[in-house]
């Protein structure tokens, strides 16, 4: 389960988790556009509802479950309490199943209640509530894996969910449909949307069973480091029940306050649309395109930054329970580069071709035009929820578990505030959502950061980290830009012309980003594929002579002392 080498490192780690998570969002939004054709914009909007509420009891269960449970493993694991690292595994089993228990029932008790005045999602709501009761078993699992170092059976875990979470859901929702459809449009969207959450539990199903049958393959080893352990002090269940109710309840505050906005945001926006006397199926529409399709694309890019925090919690709390607070900086500079080598340009290129991009996914022409100008308008909360994402797993690796909590809440009554004032007085509809989404996650940003810098006393390289990232990707836009509009007026067919444009980008990113100094070759070859990708750039003569820039470095440093030597002795001649 861990192999000390190169392969171990959190950055190869969050590397592969990363690239599980786009893949993931990517057969998403794949299957997301031939199950809307089935379900319609309506069945769109009471699915979207219903699982904004799901994903709220969700994080409130078990959502947060992996990341504490890994947290907690990995300080044992640290110091080779193999022993009382399976207590934990064992505690945290028995806390899912009564949590997570109970916030099943609830659900589907409780859901006239849950869905407020948007009562057609209540069916949908109720067919996924049995799954918040198999999601605290996956939690556990993955979390137990990701303490060890090992995120490939987390990534795995996650592909083959959405796979078959797509397949049954067009099969489920068609079937479904069919089973009603002499009755009206608003029957067939309901039963649409209950077809969509049948997939969502199917996919959270073979997930589980996936994590379930891993974990009996590595019974053999685990078993054995369990009986070499010598660790003197043994903890009590009670103990760690207490570590885990200390650690997981700030973890789920956190993600807790953090997501529900979009639940906030969704309630709001259909109370006050009601106040203004909008019919309610054109807000459940208009809701659908805005979270359904905009935050849908935009959340790809993002998965990288959930990624990265998955993966360095554990590095993080390890280290930094060791005291090596210097190791700690490093991880953290390295997944803040990494996380902004991607955010930035992703948001650039969504900002530049929103329309683009949106029909290559989501070609339906009645959503398009309002679908693009939402995701345009989304862009920069790309870098800026990344950001807070990955700053949130920071403080929470270090035991700040408490303070990304607070963060949380006050960026929540402020983003409130400001989309109630926008929707009310203002005629911007569902920018008002967008703007409270950007508020929300500038907040986070800009709190997290001064804990992050207080805690770890570290500082943002914010030139290599932020403006030569923002610097390549503007020439990347520029170039996308161009060569998109330019091309199809010689090829009149967008999703090749896409695919082209975003080819070139890449490359001119690549190129202008290793050009500027933006990436050394220590910090590529670090890099997933990073031998590779030296290996490449060294031949396309980008990467500049390392031995030089640090010779020039310190020539620098050299002249500055000099030029600080005759300050002070021309202040004592006089």
């Amino acid at each position: 389960m861990e192999h000390p080498n190169k392969k171990n490192t959190f950055v190869f780690q969050a590397g592969i988790l990363a690239a599980a998570g786009m893949l993931v969002k990517v057969i998403g939004l794949i299957y997301r556009s031939p199950l809307l054709t089935i379900i319609g914009i309506e069945g769109n909007g009471y699915y979207n509802a219903a699982i904004n509420i799901y994903t709220i009891i969700l994080l409130i269960s078990s959502y947060s479950i992996p990341s504490a449970i890994s947290k907690v493993i990995a300080q044992r694991l640290a110091f080779k309490e193999y022993r009382n690292a399976q207590r934990v595994f064992v505690c945290a089993l028995l806390y899912v199943l009564v949590v997570g228990g109970a916030a099943s029932i609830l659900t589907f008790v409780g859901a006239p209640f849950l869905v407020g005045k948007n009562t057609n999602a209540v069916v949908a709501l109720r067919v996924l509530s049995p799954t918040i009761f198999f999601s605290g078993f996956l939690g556990v699992l993955r979390g137990f894996f990701q303490a060890h170092g090992s995120m490939v059976h987390t990534s795995i875990s996650q592909v083959i969910e959405q796979i078959l979470n797509a397949a049954v859901s067009i099969l489920a929702a068609k079937l479904l449909i069919g089973l009603v459809a002499d009755g009206d449009a608003t029957t067939r969207a309901i039963y649409g949307s209950a077809g969509s959450a049948l997939g969502t539990g199917a996919g959270v199903l073979i997930g589980l069973l996936f994590m379930f049958g891993m974990y009996r393959l590595n019974g053999g080893v685990i078993k054995r480091r369990v009986e070499r352990d010598k660790t003197w002090h043994e903890e009590s269940y009670r103990e760690i029940f207490r570590v885990i109710f200390t650690i997981v309840t700030p973890f789920i505050l956190s993600t807790f306050i953090y997501n529900c906005t979009t639940v906030v945001n969704m309630n709001i926006y259909y109370y006050l649309m009601h106040y203004k006397r909008v019919d309610a199926i054109l807000a459940s529409n208009n809701y659908g395109i805005f979270s359904g399709l905009a935050v849908a694309v935009v959340n790809i890019p993002i998965a990288i930054a959930s990624a990265m925090s998955s993966a360095i919690i554990p590095g993080v709390a390890s280290s930094y329970v060791k005291g090596t607070v210097a190791q700690t900086r490093k991880q953290v500079t390295r997944a803040i580069q990494l996380t902004m080598l991607i955010a930035i340009p992703a948001a650039v290129g969504i900002a530049v071709l929103p329309k683009p991009i949106m029909q290559f996914i989501f070609p339906q022409k009645e959503s398009l035009d309002i679908a693009s100008g939402l995701l345009a308008a989304l862009a920069v909360t790309v870098i800026l929820y990344s950001l807070s994402t990955l700053t949130n797993a920071v403080l929470q690796g270090i035991g700040k578990v408490n303070t990304p909590v607070i963060h949380a809440a006050i960026a929540l009554v402020i983003q409130v505030a400001g989309l109630v004032a926008l929707l009310l007085y203002t005629d911007l509809d569902l920018y008002a959502l967008a703007a409270a989404n950007a508020i929300y996650s500038l907040v986070m940003c800009i709190l997290n950061q001064l804990s992050v810098r207080k805690h770890l006393e570290y500082r943002m390289d914010v030139v290599k980290l932020f403006l030569k990232p923002l610097f390549a990707a503007a020439v990347m836009g520029a170039v996308v830009y161009g060569v998109y509009h330019g091309l199809i007026l010689l090829i009149p067919i967008s999703r090749v012309v896409l695919l082209v444009a975003i080819g070139m980008g890449i490359c001119v990113y690549g190129a202008v980003l290793l050009l500027i100094g933006g990436v050394t070759r220590e910090e590529l070859a670090a890099f997933p594929k990073g031998l590779m990708l030296v290996h490449i750039a060294e031949k396309l003569h980008l990467l500049s002579d390392e031995s030089a820039v640090r010779e020039k470095k310190r020539k620098k440093r050299r002249n500055k002392k000099r030029r600080r030597k005759k300050r002070k002795k021309r202040r004592a001649s006089q």
